[in-house]
């Protein structure tokens, strides 16, 4: 999201630096892992629709200005319990919006998709404009692009904290003071320390992620082989086809350890880290075997409702924030960027994000909203 914003803010003609912790594409919070899934019709809420067509948009923008493919339109395989959160969230965002979504007869799932299996008992849909984001390579784009645009990128750089004097906001870096005349904050699983001053409801968790080995041949996605989503009655998993040729990547979106300090994760690989995700396989990817071959630890930063958090100072305009992504932020990063440039520079935006502030009531257990959320 930072880098997005840094991006567009160039892009706009400011004098713009960015300030990173660790190294662009690092592996240390949300934005790793080779992948990211994108889809439209989204069972998370339909709101989120509008602003997924505009990042469709600025994701097409961003790959004729680099030159090279970041949308690997896949298709997205989701399967179900017809009274669960998946399947009636997208029918209705589908219904709602006009987006064209597929019923695939669940008895016919292992013959048009080789290698995934299903009870009777559950509702299949497939999504054909939906796919893929390569999670690091996108980061370096909006990165080049922000720097060809003019901006400043400084790796390296703790930001510690800051503070508004007057019309000037004074950030506490590493081992430094430097003084701006508006600020963005995206800061991950830092959003505990430095966006406290805003008392935002978050908690960071813990998310294993796994590469099981397929057999050559298997979930190639140049033949058809979708992104996949499961809603079963052991958990919520998702996963990509084998974009490596050789494994799927496959992780439980619930659950997970909440965690105190993102500095200091554990990233040991446990057995029962690995169980429930090695039971999927062995259920519903026929031609994956439960052998590992690699593994990562990201992090969800979580809001109470699971809804981001897209907001500005309401003491200073000049300062805006985004946080909580909730483990299916990724595919928005574009026009995430452009809703903060907006904020930072007018206080107001044009997109219909206004159901993502910082106020609504159901960030302090005042309402309900729609739970569960993917996207990793």
């Amino acid at each position: 999201m930072g880098s997005a914003a840094l991006r567009e803010l160039a892009r706009r003609g400011l004098r713009v630096l960015g300030l990173e912790r660790f190294h662009i594409g690092h592996d240390r919070g949300s934005s790793h892992g080779e992948t990211r899934i994108i889809r439209k019709a989204y069972f998370e809420h339909p709101d989120y629709v509008p602003l997924l067509r505009r990042a469709y948009e600025l994701w097409q923008e961003l790959e004729q200005e680099a030159g090279e493919k970041l949308f690997h339109r896949t298709g997205l395989l989701e399967i179900g319990r017809p009274d669960g959160v998946v399947i009636p969230g997208v029918r209705r965002s589908a219904r709602e919006h006009g987006l064209p979504v597929e019923d695939v007869p669940i008895e016919g799932v292992a013959h048009r998709f080789p290698g995934f299996s299903a009870s009777g008992d559950m509702v299949a849909l497939f999504e054909a404009d939906a796919g893929y984001l390569p999670v690091e390579r996108c980061v370096h784009v909006l990165v080049e692009s922000a720097r060809a645009h003019g901006a400043t990128v400084r790796e390296g750089v703790c930001v510690q904290g800051w503070t508004a004097r007057g019309t000037d906001i004074v950030v506490q870096a590493t081992s430094e003071s430097l003084t701006a005349a508006r600020l963005v904050l995206c800061p991950g699983p830092w959003a505990g320390d430095l966006l406290a001053h805003f008392r935002l409801p978050l908690s960071v968790r813990r998310k294993p992620v796994f590469w099981f080995a397929a057999r050559p041949g298997a979930y190639d996605p140049h033949r058809g082989s979708p992104v996949f989503c499961f809603d079963t009655p052991f958990g919520f998993f998702y996963g990509f086809p084998a974009v490596d040729g050789v494994s799927v990547k496959v992780a439980e979106h619930t659950g997970g350890r909440i965690i105190g300090d993102a500095d200091s994760v554990d990233r040991t690989i446990r057995k029962e880290d690995e169980q429930p995700v090695r039971d999927f396989v062995a259920r519903h990817l026929s031609s994956a075997t439960t052998e590992i071959l690699r593994n990562s630890v990201c992090l969800y930063t979580m809001t109470p409702d699971e809804h981001f958090i897209i907001d500005r100072d309401p003491d200073h305009s000049a300062i805006a924030f985004a946080a909580g992504f909730s483990g299916h932020g990724f595919k928005f990063c574009p026009v995430v960027g452009s809703i903060l440039a907006d904020l930072v520079l007018r206080s107001t935006s044009d997109e219909p994000c206004g159901f993502l502030g910082a106020s609504r009531p159901s960030l302090r257990g005042k309402a309900t909203g729609p739970v569960g959320s993917v996207g990793r």
